[in-house]
């Protein structure tokens, strides 16, 4: 007879059979266990269980302010007008009457022609004004007696009206020999130096009016239909200079190229202490909102990626309050839309949802 061990040394898969027949039996003992013995094997859920704790937040209490909404505006100051001066009559540089930056008067010599021979050309017409003014008197008598025709009359009409515009034109040719500021203001380029020569509508001076100054803007096609003609602006220029202005122009076709309107305040410069081309921030008031002011940090948004800020209303369920910005400074934003009191959340917004109930926390010194 053969010995046990040696046959199971001899066929190992007779040990894995049994290896794999206890296994079966174990299980199957599981399977065939009562419901009630499962039952008493697993532990109870709902004894085990433990209710989610609510969430505190930190609550302040932030009450509305009549604040006033405005635009800021980019824009440059520009003379309120300025003319290039052109020789009206050919000749010379016999003077210089300015010197260039210098203020004039309207109506001032800035500049002296050569008069050449227009004096003895003007006495020469002067001269021939006369005799066709005697012909022209005779021609006349003579055709009130019915001595002379009509055409002989017409005639001597017809030369008296010549000799008169032969004298005028002579008179604006002599004239013209003094060239004269068209208004008040400044002598912003000379074209000339004393000896050149002049052509008819040749460059002579660049004359500027700066008082008052002009800054021109644009305004977005949102934002055009609050603002208004004599709208007061504050002006901040970049070297630090404040003031006021008031809107003397409006456009009333926006521009092609980027859908705004032009528009220009005007600013007062009587001492000529601010110069044209200089950098400005315009601000003009909308109109007056409530708002409250708050941090950036208490802004959130809600499921739909809405702006808002998070609050506590009955005393402890979150509400979610779309919001719309009134105005940003440096130090917090003002924002409308809201009622006359919010209690907002100031910490731990991120953590809590629309609806949630929370442990209200109110913040140090808003009780």
């Amino acid at each position: 007879m053969i010995p046990v061990k040696q046959t199971l040394s001899r066929n190992p898969w007779i040990i894995s059979l049994f290896i794999l027949l206890a296994i079966g039996l174990w299980l199957l003992s599981g399977i065939n266990k009562s419901p009630e013995q499962n039952s008493q094997l697993q532990p109870d859920d709902s004894k085990t269980s433990l209710s989610a704790p609510l969430a505190k937040v930190v609550v302040s209490t932030v009450k509305t302010q009549p604040i006033s909404r405005s635009i800021t505006l980019y824009g440059r100051t520009a003379p309120d007008r300025e003319a290039t001066l052109g020789a009206e009559v050919s000749g010379k540089v016999e003077s210089l009457l300015v010197r260039k930056g210098e203020r004039v008067k309207s109506g001032q010599p800035l500049v002296q022609l050569n008069k050449a021979d227009r004096e003895l050309q003007l006495k020469r017409a002067e001269a021939l004004l006369l005799v066709r003014q005697k012909e022209h008197k005779a021609a006349k008598s003579l055709r009130e007696r019915g001595l002379q025709g009509e055409v002989a009359f017409s005639q001597a009409e017809a030369a008296l009206i010549e000799a008169k515009a032969s004298v005028r034109s002579f008179e604006l040719a002599l004239e013209n020999t003094v060239i004269t500021a068209p208004f008040d203001g400044i002598v912003e380029i000379l074209h000339i130096e004393k000896g050149d020569y002049l052509g008819i509508g040749d460059p002579v001076a660049l004359i500027v009016d700066l008082d008052p100054l002009v800054i021109t803007a644009d305004v977005s096609e949102r934002h055009i239909q609050q603002v208004f003609l004599g709208q007061e602006a504050q002006i901040s220029l970049i070297t630090g200079l404040t003031t006021t202005g008031a809107l003397r122009y409006q456009a009333t076709v926006a521009s092609s190229q980027t859908n705004t309107f032009a528009i220009e305040i005007e600013i007062p410069n009587s001492k000529m202490k601010i110069s044209a081309g200089i950098s400005a921030d315009i601000a003009l008031a909308l109109d007056t909102q409530s708002a409250i002011k708050i941090t950036p940090s208490m802004l959130a948004l809600d499921e739909s990626g809405n702006l808002g800020i998070k609050t506590v209303i009955n005393k402890n369920q979150v509400k979610f309050i779309p919001i719309s910005i009134v105005k940003v400074e440096p130090d917090g934003v003002w924002l409308g839309g809201v009622n006359n009191e919010v209690n907002v959340i100031t910490v731990g917004q991120g953590f809590v949802r629309d609806g949630d109930n929370v442990i209200p926390v109110r913040e140090a010194g808003n009780e």
